[in-house]
């Protein structure tokens, strides 16, 4: 199966000055409180949990060879590195039920932001294009720009993944070059890898909005 690259054209990053800087600290310093509180008690609790739920729908899954196949095509980086990370969200989550291919951009002034656009695609064949951006904390200051390649876990029905997503604290994996960070809302997870370009996985606390439109809005 293969999705078409999503268009990005026009589809550019806003502009940040240094007026924004104690602003964004103040914004850093309330992720940085919010995710520890809303913290899994137990994330190996939840992971068992979620495991259980992704094992319940094998059959109505992407399967591990197709899924690790696509991603190595689509991301184009270290084949062993994108099949260790998706060895691994299978392993915490089964098979995931839809899958999201876009590309992204990032940038960071003590805090950092990130925009993307793609194409959601369920395994019941549902497609639609999807938005998001959302803040994070543990950037640099700089920008980058890539592909991404998302796994998505016991998703109901397509239009539940407009929501907002945070972060799971300690669940960052990076190994050759490619990186995977789970972000959970309730038993949806959204397990996005990237290639490359630093990886910024961030300090694991921050979140993910998607939306039906393209906002400049992280918030």
């Amino acid at each position: 199966m293969q999705g078409s690259i999503p268009d990005l054209t026009g589809f550019s990053l806003p502009r940040f000055g240094f007026r924004t800087m104690p602003l964004l600290a103040a914004l850093a310093m309330a992720l940085l409180l919010g995710g520890c509180a809303s913290a899994p008690a137990s994330q190996d609790g939840d992971s068992d949990q979620s495991s259980e739920q992704g094992s319940n729908d094998q059959d109505e899954g992407y399967d591990k060879y197709e899924t690790t196949q696509e991603a190595v095509d689509f991301l184009g980086g270290s084949a062993e590195g994108i099949a260790r990370a998706v060895d691994r969200a299978f392993d915490d989550y089964g098979r995931p039920n839809a899958i999201i291919k876009g590309e992204e951009g990032g940038g960071a002034i003590v805090v950092g932001l990130r925009y993307g656009k793609g194409e959601f695609m369920a395994k019941s064949g549902e497609k639609q294009t999807v938005y998001w951006q959302g803040p994070s904390v543990g950037w640099d200051f700089g920008g980058d720009a890539g592909r991404v390649f998302m796994l998505v876990y016991n998703l109901p029905r397509p239009d539940l993944i407009f929501q907002r997503f945070a972060g799971v604290n300690g669940s960052a994996f990076v190994v050759g070059g490619v990186g995977m960070q789970y972000l959970r809302s309730q038993s949806i997870v959204v397990a996005p890898i990237r290639v490359g370009v630093g990886l910024r996985l961030g300090a694991g606390v921050g979140y993910m909005q998607f939306t039906q439109g393209k906002s400049y809005n992280p918030f």
